[in-house]
């Protein structure tokens, strides 16, 4: 038989989980920053992430670029797939080229985010995502029925280190600069599609403290249909 103590402890737990999943299900506005140790134009955009990073229902990411490297410093955080994650939202988003800085918001709007308040205003216009349910947790991925665009979704594993990390620049444009980045983005790989039927992925465990984000959207930099993170 269970005391009361206990029965009051398991609810208390039960409760807990709920609010746990009630947040990890709440609709996501993903603010995507591509950004450039070699810029000199970048770091009021960086400064203006780290001020969304911790507001309710945003998740914020930094992708470092690598196009600048050849002005003298290589980019500590720069990969290529950050790049042509860049360079695929251009034609969608209406522009020529990629360019530094650039804000891209759930990919559907976009600017260039160093303007003071210019990244929280995109947030407010842009919205919260609106398709399918997506939670992560017990070694999976979740992904609730719903309607998907035509030849379905692709389905983005992110891992990034939360909070703010400083890189002191000693070439190119910004040298002799410390630069602070927010939520910087290591690693993203494309786990498979979403047809539009509940679906269920693995999910690879995270090494070195990373931090876990999963992004549904629509092929060819177009809209992020759901996002969650840990």
């Amino acid at each position: 038989m269970i005391g009361l103590k206990t029965r009051t402890g398991l609810l208390a737990g039960a409760m807990l989980a709920a609010t746990l999943g009630a947040a990890s299900a709440q609709p996501l506005t993903v603010v995507e920053l591509f950004t450039s140790q070699g810029c000199s134009s970048c770091p009021p955009a960086n400064a203006n992430l780290i001020k969304v990073k911790d507001q309710p229902g945003v998740l914020a990411l930094s992708f470092n670029v690598t196009y600048w490297d050849y002005l003298g410093w290589k980019d500590t955080f720069g990969r290529k797939e950050f790049t042509d994650r860049q360079v695929t939202y251009e034609p969608s988003l209406g522009r020529d080229g990629p360019f530094t800085p650039q804000v891209v918001v759930n990919g559907r709007r976009d600017g260039v985010g160093a303007a003071p308040g210019e990244i929280q205003s995109l947030i407010a216009k842009g919205g919260h995502t609106q398709g399918p349910e997506l939670s992560l947790g017990q070694a999976k991925v979740s992904i609730g029925a719903g309607k998907a665009p035509g030849g379905g979704a692709d389905i983005w594993l992110v891992r990034y280190t939360r909070g703010v990390v400083e890189v002191p620049v000693a070439r190119g444009e910004n040298t002799g600069r410390t630069l602070p980045h927010a939520n910087v983005v290591h690693a993203l790989t494309k786990l498979g599609s979403w047809t539009g039927e509940a679906t269920t992925l693995p999910l690879p465990a995270a090494s070195g403290g990373l931090n876990t984000a999963v992004l549904v959207q629509a092929p060819g930099g177009g809209p992020i249909l759901a996002a969650a993170a840990n």
